[in-house]
């Protein structure tokens, strides 16, 4: 294959230049070739066919080589672990996906323009090649069987041959687009460190080294359900809260003045042996009254344990009336999610009770 290759590339290169064959604005070098030695009948339409399949078995290897290596890398920690998930296709989909969206970005950013984007080509591929030839010595060297030095030395010499091309690229189509490569790898390195240390921090935060062999079961819960009014989507949420505890508190959050009359006296008539608590919030904030509110309550109870919250959130029965709704049971639940910890070594459990409208 190295021969052909080497053939075809010393061949066409010099019937160009011995025939002064040169490429027009809309015509590649090989297809001006081809038209010189063939003329327009069926042999240069084959010769054009049969680029056009090439190019395209040579841009489905990105997509086929691609999302397997980045499913390796992922597997050992240096990229997302949502690249190691096959699909119902049995491929590495989220891998192509990333592929697809980054060919696409290029494509956007240069216009299309291909010539613009072989510096980056050039220098991606001879880079790959000289890390892959330095590592064959190093493998080598390593093994020390039956010719190792022989080899060694012709893996040294590719080694050596490529990265000289490289620094020739890199400086000489340095301010034509091969700077992006150039500072782009050094990044993508430092990235891939970063998630492998991100990974090895939550390995080492979840491991179970150091726990007491007897661990002992939590206190009853002191439960708080954040209402937006007394509907039926709540009623489940109650009674699954009555079921675990018996301290339960209903909470809503009032943003005009006297809106939580109406609340409260239909809450009594419901349920009027569970205390309900109004929140004024004069800045019309929902989220900030409420964590204060739990802020507030854990610091008065003192009983070592932060209050449970259960979220009542009905769910539409088709995805696109989600838009017409403020989604501030997913806004709460982020931000008791991710909201600092203010008590050392005590965690807030957040529970969702769905209810499923039926149109």
């Amino acid at each position: 294959m190295a021969i052909l290759m080497g053939v075809l590339f010393a061949g066409s290169i010099g019937l160009t230049q011995f025939l002064g064959v040169t490429a027009g604005p809309q015509e590649t070098i090989l297809s001006a070739l081809a038209r010189r030695l063939l003329g327009n009948g069926t042999a240069y339409f084959i010769i054009q066919a049969s680029t056009m399949l090439i190019l395209a078995v040579a841009a489905n290897t990105s997509f086929a080589g691609f999302p397997r290596l980045a499913a390796i890398l992922a597997k050992d920690g240096f990229l997302p672990r949502q690249l190691t998930g096959l699909g119902d296709r049995l491929v590495f989909a989220n891998g192509i996906f990333s592929l697809a969206l980054a060919t696409a970005v290029l494509i956007v950013i240069f216009g299309g323009d291909s010539h613009s984007l072989v510096p980056l080509f050039a220098v991606g591929v001879f880079l790959a090649f000289t890390l892959s030839q330095a590592g064959m010595v190093l493998h080598w060297r390593r093994v020390r069987g039956a010719g190792w030095w022989f080899k060694s030395i012709l893996n040294g010499f590719g080694a050596t041959a490529t990265a000289l091309t490289v620094l020739v690229i890199g400086i000489s189509k340095f301010l034509e687009g091969a700077w992006i490569t150039i500072i782009l790898i050094p990044m993508i390195v430092v990235i891939f460190l970063r998630i492998r240390t991100h990974y090895r921090e939550v390995a080492s935060e979840l491991s179970l080294h150091g726990l007491p062999p007897s661990l002992k079961p939590l206190p009853v819960p002191r439960v708080v359900i954040p209402i937006s009014g007394v509907h039926r989507g709540i009623v489940d949420a109650v009674d699954f809260a009555r079921s675990i505890s018996s301290d339960v508190t209903i909470v809503y959050v009032e943003l005009e003045a006297g809106d939580a009359d109406a609340v409260r006296e239909k809450w009594n008539r419901w349920w009027p042996d569970i205390p309900l608590e109004v929140v004024s919030s004069p800045y019309r904030s929902i989220i900030q009254p409420l964590l204060d509110f739990l802020e507030a309550t854990d610091l008065e109870h003192q009983d070592g344990q932060l209050a449970t919250v259960i979220l009542p959130e009905f769910v539409p029965a088709k995805w696109w009336q989600s838009l017409l709704h403020n989604q501030t049971g997913w806004l709460l639940k982020a931000a008791l999610l991710y909201q600092r910890r203010r008590q050392s070594g005590l965690q807030r459990v957040v529970i969702d009770v769905p209810y499923r409208l039926r149109q």
